[in-house]
């Protein structure tokens, strides 16, 4: 069971690392992340329950990872070695290059999405980028189906009051 484990967990490298560059926005921290993850779940496999949601079960692994590290390095400073903030850092590792309306529209959703809470964040970023299904984000997230319902909603309408000017466009 552990190379069929091995082999079915690693089919989720990509997700688990964009999630990574999501919640990190720094390359080498994400591949650590991911790395880290990855180092639990074959640790732990032994309690992953056969005909469950792998990915999920991932996914929750890697979160939970980052909300310990996070809250590890928290007291540390805001800013960056080179003075820059680290929110200002991008947050989706493929932005457009082609026009720069739609780099400044890209820019805009990122410092939008910044302003949302955590969990807010999570939940879009899980439901409407990686395209999980709600059941998956609940276990990821450790929390109710009805919970994630509610949080991409209210997630969804502070984006909306966030980048009312692009209304009008």
């Amino acid at each position: 069971m552990t190379g069929d484990f091995e082999r079915q967990a690693l089919q989720h490298l990509d997700a688990l690392y964009n999630f990574a560059m999501y919640l990190t926005r720094n390359p080498p921290e994400a591949d650590d992340l991911v790395q880290e993850t990855y180092l639990r779940a074959f640790r732990f496999s032994h309690r992953f329950q056969a005909g469950t949601h792998l990915r999920a079960w991932l996914f929750q692994i890697l979160r939970n990872t980052f909300l310990t590290f996070y809250r590890l390095h928290e007291r540390e400073s805001a800013l960056a070695e080179d003075g820059v903030p680290d929110w200002d850092v991008p947050m989706f590792h493929d932005a457009p290059d082609d026009t720069a309306g739609a780099m400044e529209a890209h820019t805009d959703l990122e410092r939008a999405m910044h302003r949302l809470p955590e969990a807010f964040r999570t939940v879009l970023l899980l439901a409407e980028v990686e395209g999980m299904p709600l059941e998956e984000i609940a276990r990821a997230m450790s929390c109710p189906v009805g919970t994630v319902k509610s949080r991409i909603f209210r997630a969804k309408e502070r984006l909306r009051a966030l980048l009312r000017d692009y209304e009008s466009r």
